[in-house]
């Protein structure tokens, strides 16, 4: 997944370590922080293979006071895709199987790079998106209805807010199809996005 974002970001434009790290979060939805310490080996493992080159760092060019000991305090080093990245990059967005949309992170940097995909290949990376929700949400509505007399009102609560999250999810996911179908080449419409799936902790059950 890491690699795929980093191709996608490449694919656009040339970037420094630091940018790209920041860039990398956007991607990813702002729901996970990347680390130099998983941002740096992903890199490093790209530029052995072949899929992404790096220039010499720009003197006295520093890098921010948080990165890496490795580093000291050289200039910025700006990261390019390679040719061979770029036919990496057209293999990734091409996938239209179980792996593009079971895993969530994985679907989002699909979907943030659907400006490079064919409409076929993104119009089945959302349905099969939307399955995988339907199919948590049968879950969900099962266990809720098999144990909502034993559950306290805060451990209920908890549960149909993660059941209305993944509501709210398909409704847009559909909407998006909806808008796919319509016009392939159209922006996608200005629908709310799903929630964070994340609630406060609930309080411990009393007896």
């Amino acid at each position: 997944m890491l690699e795929f974002a980093i191709l996608g970001l490449l694919h656009q434009s040339p970037v420094h370590g630091y940018e790209l790290r920041k860039e990398l979060a956007a991607v990813l939805g702002g729901r996970r922080s990347i680390s130099y310490g998983s941002l740096y080996p992903a890199l490093k493992r790209m530029h052995a293979a072949g899929l992404i080159a790096s220039d010499e760092p720009t003197p006295r060019a520093l890098l921010p006071a948080d990165a890496p000991a490795l580093t000291g305090r050289r200039g910025k080093v700006v990261y390019t895709i390679t040719p061979a990245g770029r036919e990496r990059f057209a293999d990734l967005v091409s996938e239209a199987g179980p792996e593009a949309y079971d895993d969530e992170g994985r679907f989002g940097v699909h979907l943030a790079n659907f400006a490079h995909t064919a409409s076929d290949v993104r119009l089945r990376i959302l349905e099969g998106r939307r399955r995988t929700l339907e199919r948590q949400r049968d879950r969900l509505l099962e266990s809720l209805r098999r144990t909502q007399e034993r559950l306290d009102r805060y451990t209920l609560e908890l549960q149909r807010h993660g059941l209305d999250s993944v509501d709210r999810e398909v409704r847009w996911l559909t909407e998006l199809i909806d808008s796919e179908r319509t016009d392939p080449g159209a922006a996608p419409p200005a629908a709310e996005p799903p929630a964070p799936r994340t609630a406060p902790p609930a309080p411990s059950r009393t007896t």
